[in-house]
């Protein structure tokens, strides 16, 4: 606004000073003209010689001599005739020189113009005429009052459109602040909702889509919160019941006694499994993991077979595998028989008798596959999805009377994907269930 009040009015006045300097030298040129076939100019010759100047549109005419006698006055009224005027632009014109000056104050324009008049090349007297123009400075005066009221109304448009649009902003910046104070005091199901498509409301759908991820990560926590205090509860609850029946019971006899101790021992076996797997998924969930190192998976895999063979052998489960060399992947050693380990304890936990387990290992393009499958009932559909959950049995009474913590195939899971690998699972169409991991190819110093 400020631009728009200044520019347009220097420019139209710098343009009105060119037309007045060039109208006013016009005029005065005339009149230099003609009096310049004088010899010596006195009032009578310069008068009857400007005759035409009577009718000129200046607002005065004066000519002097050589001395700065004036011998010639337009005003009608308080005429200089006879007088000396020694104005600027006069003393420059009898010194020899064209003077000229315009500016505009108090609302009109004033433009002098001096000439000197040569006869000769003699200066024998000087012209001198002046303007007093209020017409064009009332064109200026009235594009500078549209030039305000102009800017008056784009301030008050630009004013209001601010109060609308930072009232909208504000109230969005609101909505928001208001949706992180209910989210940090635990509201995790509220949600901004900011309607648009502007940065406001793309910030809230970020919001809304980390609130969503918090929201999931809350809900996985309370229930593994509450699912590893049910399954630490169990175990504890037997131990304490057992413990206070050998207590209370008077007079008991030394087999029941052993019975019972051997109870409690299974169950604090079962105490510190849960405890271990625990243990292992918080430092899976922390990032705390082995230096990785290149693996060849098949001697890891030949020690789980050797381990594995007794407990399927009591089971009455057949275990076999078929396995090649040169599998080599980045993780650490311990992090690939926790894998092949639950993998193979948990096919051969729940086969029943005169069941199959069979384990393979092979290498695919630039993949390490891992298959354990067995021939028993299979998964249902609907908790296909769901087995890699913590604490998430299938059978749930089964799976207890087996001695599983529920967390085995979630370490897997997360093991495996710590290294960049993938795990999966499906039924098979012959019956049973397959377990494949695919962990990315490492090359060794003799491959490279």
């Amino acid at each position: 606004m400020l631009l728009l009040n200044t520019y347009p009015l220097l420019v139209s006045e710098d343009l009105v000073f060119r037309s007045k300097k060039t109208t006013l030298e016009s005029s005065v040129s005339v009149m230099v003209y003609s009096l310049s076939g004088l010899d010596q100019l006195n009032e009578e010759n310069v008068a009857a010689a400007l005759a035409v100047a009577e009718e000129s549109a200046l607002s005065r005419v004066l000519v002097t001599d050589s001395t700065g006698k004036v011998l010639y006055d337009t005003r009608e009224t308080g005429g200089a005739v006879g007088e000396y005027c020694l104005y600027t632009e006069l003393v420059q014109a009898l010194l020899g020189n064209d003077a000229y000056a315009c500016s505009y104050r108090r609302g009109a324009f004033r433009s002098r113009a001096a000439w000197p008049v040569l006869y000769q090349n003699q200066i024998i007297g000087a012209v001198y005429a002046y303007e007093y123009d209020t017409e064009q400075a009332a064109l200026l005066e009235g594009l500078q009052g549209n030039l305000l009221r102009l800017s008056a109304v784009i301030g008050v448009v630009v004013l209001v459109l601010s109060l609308v649009l930072s009232r909208a902003l504000t109230r969005k910046i609101g909505l928001l602040q208001n949706a992180i104070r209910q989210v940090r005091e635990g509201a995790y199901s509220h949600r901004a909702n900011l309607p648009g498509q502007d940065e406001m409301a793309q910030i809230a759908r970020e919001f809304d889509s980390l609130t969503d991820r918090l929201q999931t990560t809350e809900t996985a926590r309370r229930r593994f919160v509450s699912d590893a205090s049910h399954e630490l509860k169990t175990p504890l609850a037997a131990i304490r019941l057992l413990s206070d029946s050998i207590l209370q019971t008077d007079n008991i006899d030394p087999e029941t006694t052993r019975e019972f101790v051997s109870d409690i021992g299974r169950e604090a076996e079962r105490l510190s499994r849960i405890t271990e797997d625990l243990l292992r998924l918080t430092r899976l969930d922390s990032g705390v993991m082995g230096q990785p190192e290149i693996v060849d998976v098949l001697p890891v895999l030949e020690q789980v077979m050797r381990m594995m063979d007794l407990v399927a052998r009591e089971k009455g489960v057949e275990l076999t595998y078929d396995a090649i060399g040169g599998c080599l992947v980045l993780a650490a050693k311990d992090e690939i028989h926790q894998v092949i380990y639950n993998l193979t304890d948990n096919a051969v936990k729940y086969s029943a008798v005169g069941g199959s387990v069979q384990v393979s290992l092979r290498r695919a393009g630039e993949e390490v596959v891992l298959a354990v499958a067995d021939n028993g009932a299979g998964i249902p559909e609907e908790d296909l999805p769901r087995v890699f959950e913590r604490f998430y049995r299938v059978d749930k009474a089964r799976s207890r009377a087996a001695g599983g913590t529920g967390l085995g195939l979630s370490i897997v899971r997360d093991t495996v994907e710590k290294r960049n690998g993938t795990v999966e699972v499906r039924n098979r169409p012959e019956g049973g269930a397959v377990f494949t991991i695919r962990w990315p190819l490492a090359r060794g110093e003799e491959e490279s």
